[in-house]
């Protein structure tokens, strides 16, 4: 054992044997915290910075030896065990209060944590709680491997939209997502029967493998017929911070359901780690006021929206436009990979850069790039200071996709019918074309009726192949990273569409900088692709 890892703390036998339950060892200096509550952890780092003690010192003092800690009864339900530690909890949360608020700020919120399960939500809904960005770890449904055409009580899931069933819409909202639901259910045989005639069955293809990869393309191609309020299940993990802002944003939302959510996730949130999200109480004072902040910003953009953006949307066919980049980009970034390495300050350093050659500049970008072995190799941060902003309309299930990349900035208006939709070339080869169109038809129609009046909650009868329209902010380090494993073979063709429009924008402002993303694939595959794509899963399912 490395003498620099040894702790120089000593523990006395008993204090070994106190500690042993929760740390992972009690004689090193890297240690792991287990079988404790997420509410002592959080307490218990609070106290962490603020004192000359060790944790499992502090861990000792403040906590398992402190008997207005309320230890003994909050730490946790012994394995096999049925107790319910809630009360303990609620018994404690004072003292845990306490500490808190004294020692520590806002980021003492996010040395806790909790796995949260949401579940029967619609598509609409997943995209707002994956607007949190930072601090959380959101997982979704996926599309392509589960079928959405499964009816509970004979009915398809998809969100009753209250607000809608309690007006003259009703039976519109209703009669138009089962529509689409039957839709979707309708194209899944003739579209497999199609995929399979031009991908048939090779004799080293395992039958299971072939047969989950033929399934999961169909899915693929028919997902855009699904409603934006299909339902659907997420997984997310957050620390506390994450989960305070996100139940303020949720609460403060127009959307009926999304407030339901907020309100029962605060509820189960506050079993596990209640003080942590207090100020996302319905009642607290920092709610009332980010609420009525929200609230009146949001009213000042409308108005000032309403009063001068007037002329009506331009039309255009281009998916991804390039609205500004930095056209200093490449002095800067040289600049920032040279600057850990010298002692003169950023601006000398761009100076110093600036009376480069251009043979100069190339050669130390492309000899950067040149070490890059797989996509995997991310540069450092100097990437981190050329930024690019894009304007894209798509469809609503590329725009799910893309979403999921949190290092950027993001915006979008609200879903609706009127930029047009995607059909893929494949459900008109199946000659399932005209089915696609009329249920297209039928809920734009329904749409225009039901955003009239509600323009909000209109979205859920939207299906996922209706555009969208959206703005990226990024930088190119970010942005290398989304366009090679958005490009990648196994992706779906519509958001390869818009991750090699990227790089063809970023090739044509900076040619040398575009040398970065190194692993970008260009090329078409469509069904072609699921050839591969069944032999690599037959080889893994047969391991």
């Amino acid at each position: 054992m490395n003498s620099v890892m040894q702790t120089h703390e000593t523990f006395t036998a008993e204090e070994q044997a106190l500690l042993t339950p929760y740390v992972t060892n009690t004689d090193q200096s890297i240690f792991v915290l287990k079988n404790l509550p997420e509410v002592i952890k959080g307490a218990l780092f609070s106290r962490y910075s603020r004192s000359t003690l060790g944790l499992r010192q502090l861990l000792l003092k403040d906590f398992i030896l402190n008997k207005d800690s309320a230890f003994a009864d909050i730490q946790g339900t012994p394995v096999g065990s049925v107790q319910d530690d809630s009360l303990a909890i609620q018994k404690a949360q004072e003292f845990y209060d306490r500490i808190l608020d004294g020692y520590g700020d806002d980021s003492i919120g996010e040395l806790g944590g909790a796995h949260l399960a949401i579940e029967n939500i619609s598509i609409l809904a997943t995209k707002i709680i994956q607007d949190a960005r930072i601090g959380g770890s959101p997982l979704e449904k996926s599309t392509r491997y589960v079928t959405f055409n499964k009816k509970v009580n004979g009915e398809y899931l998809f969100y009753h939209e209250p607000k809608l069933l309690k007006s003259s819409h009703r039976q519109l909202y209703l009669d138009t997502n089962r529509f689409l639901f039957d839709t979707y259910s309708q194209l899944i045989d003739p579209v497999t029967v199609y995929v399979k005639t031009q991908i048939p069955r090779e004799g080293g293809d395992r039958e299971g493998a072939y047969n989950r990869s033929v399934r999961a393309k169909v899915f693929d191609l028919i997902r855009g017929v699904l409603p934006a309020s299909a339902l659907t299940n997420m997984g997310v993990f957050g620390n506390g911070r994450f989960f305070e802002v996100l139940l303020s944003k949720l609460q403060s939302s127009p959307s009926e359901e999304l407030q339901t959510i907020a309100q029962t996730t605060h509820a189960e949130l506050g079993k596990v780690i209640p003080s942590f999200i207090r100020r996302a109480e319905p009642e607290h004072r920092h709610l009332e006021s980010y609420q009525k902040f929200i609230q009146d910003s949001n009213q000042l953009a409308q108005q000032f929206t309403n009063k001068h953006v007037t002329n009506p949307p331009e039309k255009t066919s281009e998916l991804v436009q390039l609205i500004d980049y930095d056209p200093e980009g490449e002095k800067k970034l040289l600049a920032a990979l040279l600057y850990p390495h010298a002692e003169q300050p950023l601006h000398q350093l761009r100076e110093i850069v600036s009376n480069l050659s251009l043979e100069e500049k190339q050669a130390i970008i492309l000899q950067s790039v040149a070490l890059r072995e797989n996509r995997r190799h991310k540069p450092g941060r100097a990437l981190e200071m050329v930024f690019y902003t894009f304007d894209i309309q798509g469809d609503y299930g590329m725009f799910r996709d893309l979403h999921r990349h949190r290092i950027l900035t993001q915006e979008r208006q609200l879903l609706s019918t009127r930029f047009g939709y995607h059909c893929p070339e494949e459900i008109v080869e199946a000659g399932m074309g005209k089915t696609y169109q009329d249920a297209m038809e039928r809920a734009a129609g329904a749409y225009e009726t039901i955003a009239r009046d509600f323009p909000y909650e209109a979205q859920y009868v939207v299906p996922l192949c209706y555009n969208i329209r959206w703005f990226v902010h990024i930088n190119l380090r970010a942005l290398m990273w989304l366009i090679e494993l958005r490009s990648t073979p196994q992706g779906h063709e519509n958001y390869r569409k818009v991750a090699q429009a990227m790089y063809r924008k970023v090739e044509q402002v900076h040619p040398l900088l575009a040398q970065y993303i190194k692993f970008v694939d260009l090329n078409e595959y469509s069904l072609g692709r699921l050839g591969a794509e069944i032999r690599q899963e037959t080889k893994i399912s047969g391991k």
